[in-house]
């Protein structure tokens, strides 16, 4: 069977390591990107899975992960709640993004192309990019997002769900931190959890790259309980006046929304945690929601990542499930000789059971420590793609 035209549909993380383990089993393979520039400046602290860097690690660029000793609980006083030994590592989207896309190479990635449409039979699947022109290929990987067009054609009875909180980021340059700060957590996930809400931090790398302690950044997320309806609508109303459904870039949060932010956190949080918000020059926000898909294969047609099923946070295993299930695809695509409609025959079932346990486990950490306050401190983390803890990396041979 001569080699299978790949295209893909979104050129994020998932995107990327599916054209690039695709590429590696004998596709030809072409990643459609509807942004027109780099996607560097999106999200901000990743935690590493052995699917999420094993490309890397596996095949040419080594390890671009931080990785902390110890994971700390902390009260409201600042103090030391609990400590354990860990073995979590930490990375940034663009660390992640820059070393895939330099692996996979610019000639196979096209920035502003977005794919707007497709129509697909037995043989093929044609592609309609915005400006007008069609491209044929033998399978189309649509990685394209929470927001995926690809998935409103394909199931559109599909809605996301609205969890009930928005987790705020923001990230800090380890050196500005005060020393008391920088002592807590420069070599922690640390946590703190407080009625109706909690707070983690982790150190990730610069945006130069640097791993160096000092140079790292120390990234935090804290979710924030907000009704359905007119105060999330209050919320996501940007500096122009804009609502947003997903997510507030840095730089678009009203000031009063940010103000807000850190008064609460003083009042709230431990000491250190609230100089983190409070150092912040530009916090921003994302909407927590899940997603979950009865399907993942159509014919020629799959879809992958959040375009299929979108995790809460809590297990810390979006970018792992991505990952995972491209690498689950590429060995299907080659188990079946390159018959792309045999191999998501035989992917799909799999794949799909997988992201379903995964979003089960994050519905249940997340009603926890947001509503039920049932997440105690000392509580183990539940990091992980396929039970927790395997989030943990003991080896990176």
């Amino acid at each position: 069977m001569s080699k299978p035209r790949v295209i893909v549909a979104g050129g994020s993380l998932g995107g990327l390591t599916a054209a690039l383990v695709l590429r590696d089993v004998g596709c030809e393979v072409e990643v459609y990107e509807r942004s027109r520039q780099p996607l560097s400046a999106r999200g901000v602290g990743i935690v590493a899975h052995p699917a999420t860097i094993r490309y890397l690690v596996e095949r040419g660029k080594g390890d671009p992960t931080s990785p902390v000793s110890f994971i700390r609980y902390l009260g409201r006083d600042g103090s030391v709640a609990h400590e354990e030994e860990t073995q979590f590592r930490f990375t940034s989207y663009y660390a992640l993004y820059r070393d895939l896309l330099e692996l996979l190479g610019g000639e196979r990635y096209h920035l502003g192309q977005e794919v707007v449409g497709f129509e697909h039979d037995p043989d093929r699947v044609i592609v309609e990019l915005r400006r007008g022109h069609r491209e044929a290929c033998d399978l189309l990987v649509c990685a394209d997002g929470i927001q995926s067009s690809a998935r409103d054609r394909l199931l559109p009875q599909v809605e996301r769900r609205y969890a009930g909180y928005v987790g705020w980021r923001g990230a800090v340059t380890e050196s500005e931190l005060s020393g008391e700060a920088h002592a807590a957590l420069g070599d922690a996930l640390a946590y703190s959890v407080i009625p109706h809400s909690h707070i983690l931090t982790y150190p990730i790398p610069s945006v130069e790259g640097s791993l160096r302690p000092g140079e790292r950044t120390i990234n935090w997320v804290w979710y924030r309980n907000v009704e359905a309806g007119a105060g999330l609508d209050a919320l996501m109303i940007d500096v122009e006046g804009t609502r947003h459904e997903i997510s507030l870039a840095p730089g678009t949060v009203r000031p009063d929304r940010v103000a807000e932010l850190r008064r609460v956190a003083a009042e709230v949080l431990a000491p250190q945690l609230a100089e983190l918000v409070r150092l912040t020059a530009e916090p921003f926000l994302q909407v927590v929601f899940d997603i979950e898909v009865p399907r993942m294969a159509f014919g020629r047609v799959c879809l992958i990542g959040d375009a299929a099923s979108a995790l809460r946070p809590h297990v810390a295993a979006g970018t792992a499930k991505a990952a995972e299930a491209a690498w689950m695809l590429a060995d299907a695509v080659e188990a079946c000789g390159h018959d792309v409609v045999a191999a998501l025959e035989r992917w799909e079932p799999e794949v799909l059971a997988l992201e379903h346990r995964a979003l089960e486990r994050t519905r249940r950490a997340g009603v926890s420590v947001q509503f039920d306050n049932t997440w105690k401190i000392g509580d183990p983390i539940p990091f992980g793609l396929r039970q927790t803890g395997d989030s943990a990396i003991t080896s990176l041979e």
